[in-house]
């Protein structure tokens, strides 16, 4: 391989990647196999260990309950390497927060959100179901693994088709892909445990206030069709926050508010909103 060292370099230079698969490695060895005038018995593991050789080629191993190990070229960032688990995920939530500069915290938990197919909706909703969903622990995902100074969490949200997910140029020249403004509030104040708990989410949307459409949260939230309420919960955060145009809050008027719902699940004391019918912590 060493006769064809200039060639290989280029080629990776030309994919304008930093993070890799080892299928990913096979396949870029496959398809230029001849031009780099190498043997057939030539394996992706020889590949490997002459990139780590010649061209700085970093591996690393994340420790899900089904370990990944990707492979980086040079300086690569977590968000990269977490981006190339699957070039269909998207970052989310308490992630998607940071990258919109809505917290003054540095997250050390990453939220990568990989969507599921699609699935037929949910039942039909009582109060008695909303009590007792709410009354527990939210589920969380086991898929985590530490990596660095962050943890990881491997989401399989629904299936949305990708509903306000941008491209985004991070570390210079890298993409990433993140929820857009309005897609990220909607998704923490569904999962407050996944974006910092719920004082987090109210001072994102209170820092949203002026940048985000109202139009298109209300648009993306009739879209999604979620089967519990959590237009209660985004008018009390609007409101709450005081930043925001009466015009603005009716919208979520406009939706139908049919049962008590709660902010956040297996609270203590709480107080009861009376315009959103809703249940928030007591002090809140």
């Amino acid at each position: 391989m060493s006769i064809a060292k200039a060639d290989i370099l280029a080629a990776l230079a030309q994919t304008q990647r930093k993070a890799f698969s080892k299928s990913e490695l096979d396949e870029l060895l496959s398809k230029n196999r001849d031009f780099w005038r190498l043997a057939q018995k030539t394996t992706v593991i020889q590949f490997i260990q002459f990139l780590e050789k010649n061209a700085n080629l970093q591996s690393h191993r994340f420790g899900f309950p089904r370990p990944i190990t990707r492979y980086s070229l040079g300086d690569t960032g977590p968000f990269e390497l977490v981006q190339s688990i699957d070039e269909k995920g998207y970052f989310s939530h308490y992630t998607a927060i940071s990258f919109h500069g809505l917290t003054e915290q540095i997250p050390k938990a990453i939220y990568f959100n990989i969507e599921q197919s699609l699935r037929p909706g949910g039942g039909e909703l009582t109060q008695a179901g909303i009590n007792r969903s709410f009354a527990t622990e939210c589920r969380t995902t086991n898929n985590v693994a530490a990596f660095l100074e962050y943890t990881i969490h491997l989401l399989n949200g629904g299936n949305t088709d990708q509903l306000g997910v941008i491209e985004k140029t991070i570390g210079g020249n890298s993409t990433i892909r993140t929820t857009n403004l309005e897609r990220t509030l909607i998704d923490i104040a569904v999962r407050a445990v996944y974006s910092g708990g719920i004082a987090e989410v109210a001072k994102a949307f209170s820092e949203a206030a002026g940048q985000v459409s109202i139009n298109r949260l209300c648009a993306y939230l009739r879209q999604i069709g979620y089967t519990y309420p959590y237009h209660q919960s985004i008018g009390y955060y609007l409101e709450r926050s005081g930043k925001y145009t009466q015009s603005q809050i009716s919208q979520f008027e406009e939706f139908k508010i049919e049962f008590d719902f709660r902010l956040d699940y297996k609270m203590k004391e709480t107080e009861y909103i009376k315009k959103w019918r809703l249940h928030v912590p007591k002090g809140f």
